[in-house]
């Protein structure tokens, strides 16, 4: 398995999966949006995305959004992505994404990395928690407001 770093001749790679993890999150099938938001992340420099490749197939990404931490006075990476296709899980493909992710982010001089995930996700869980990421909402409540 090969880790490597997207760019424009990864979005059709990357767009299916990208389109699956939207799914699992419980959004409909949208190939066309998956492609466009892909594609816009990349050709804007707004995002870092790494993909796993294993026999020439993507089998998985992470996608990490550089950002601030205002209180900290620090440079963070949001990472908002994980996915790895069922047919490639608990084979190692994640936690390699995961720590690539680190990796990355330390060379870019951010202090740390954030992430969320839903309650149902265990497995997702489980990894972050083995990897040392510590829950921190039970301090903070999580709001949002649509402004569409």
């Amino acid at each position: 398995m090969n880790i490597i770093e997207a760019d424009l001749s990864h979005v059709s790679d990357i767009a299916p999966l990208f389109n699956s993890y939207r799914i699992f999150y419980e959004c409909e099938s949208n190939i066309k949006l998956a492609t466009t938001y892909i594609e816009d992340r990349i050709t804007n420099n707004e995002s870092d995305i790494f993909i796993a490749v294993e026999e020439k197939t993507a089998v998985g990404f992470v996608q990490l959004y550089p950002s601030f931490c205002s209180v900290d006075a620090v440079k963070i990476y949001i990472l908002y992505d994980l996915f790895v296709d069922s047919g490639s899980r608990k084979s190692g493909v994640g936690e390699a994404l995961m720590n690539r992710a680190t990796k990355f982010a330390k060379t870019n001089g951010a202090a740390r990395l954030d992430l969320s995930t839903a309650k149902t996700n265990h497995p997702g869980q489980r990894l972050y928690e083995r990897l040392g990421y510590k829950k921190t909402l039970e301090d903070f409540f999580a709001y949002s407001l649509s402004v569409e």
